[in-house]
């Protein structure tokens, strides 16, 4: 079994979908982060294990989902149908690949869009930068930060993340390069999420992700 953490403010219109193509063997914890809508009634409708995480923030929903799982290893991804859980075992056999030859391994989906609605142009134009001053930082060779990723709850936990904004999915990566993991991506598509968008479909959330993460570039070093 793999627990799967899905940050959720206010998608139950998105959960059915997303709950209905949850893999055999990959548990979803849906952490509700103070939603205003019935995302928490949805999740439990469609057998999903509910999370509370009253303190708003992106960050902060997705560590109390890293801290209420019991699995090994541990999947996140958005909530909001953009993605599709049915990659996740992709995810994680690469992760397996990744550590057969020891060390830790950390796996990111590569969002590619199915059109041009999926991923608007200022989000994609944020996410490219953002990619390459990383990877100048911490010498990895990432194309995205996606939100869909596959590691082990242990190591996750020990990276010792602090950021509970926008800035936690980079942070991740930047402690995982400096712990020496071995860090991979590859494509999952990506889709016109359902519902209103609460940060790349709005350029103010756009901006306000962009100056997390590069809060977070600025004060962790690799």
């Amino acid at each position: 079994m793999i627990d799967v953490v899905l940050p959720c403010l206010n998608e139950a219109e998105a959960l059915p979908w997303v709950l209905a193509r949850m893999p055999e063997g990959f548990r979803p914890l849906v952490v509700d982060n103070a939603s205003t809508d019935d995302s928490a009634r949805v999740a439990a409708e469609h057998g999903a294990r509910v999370v509370p995480a009253p303190a708003r923030g992106f960050g902060a929903a997705c560590h109390a989902g890293l801290l209420a799982a019991e699995t090994e290893v541990v999947c996140v991804m958005d909530a909001d149908a953009s993605l599709d859980p049915a990659e996740l075992p992709r995810l994680t056999a690469e992760l397996d690949m990744l550590e057969s030859g020891g060390g830790s391994g950390l796996v990111l989906g590569r969002r590619r869009p199915s059109g041009r609605a999926a991923w608007p142009p200022h989000a994609r134009l944020g996410n490219a930068v953002l990619a390459r001053s990383l990877n100048r930082r911490a010498g990895t060779r990432l194309h995205d930060l996606g939100p869909m990723r596959a590691a082990r709850r242990a190591g996750l936990l020990a990276l010792g993340l602090e950021d509970r904004r926008f800035g936690y999915p980079l942070e991740m990566v930047l402690r995982a390069a400096r712990a020496g993991w071995r860090i991979g991506e590859i494509d999952v598509p990506y889709l016109p999420r359902t519902g209103t968008s609460k940060v790349t479909g709005t350029v103010g959330g756009t901006v306000r992700a962009v100056r997390d993460m590069r809060r977070v570039l600025a004060e962790v070093t690799p």
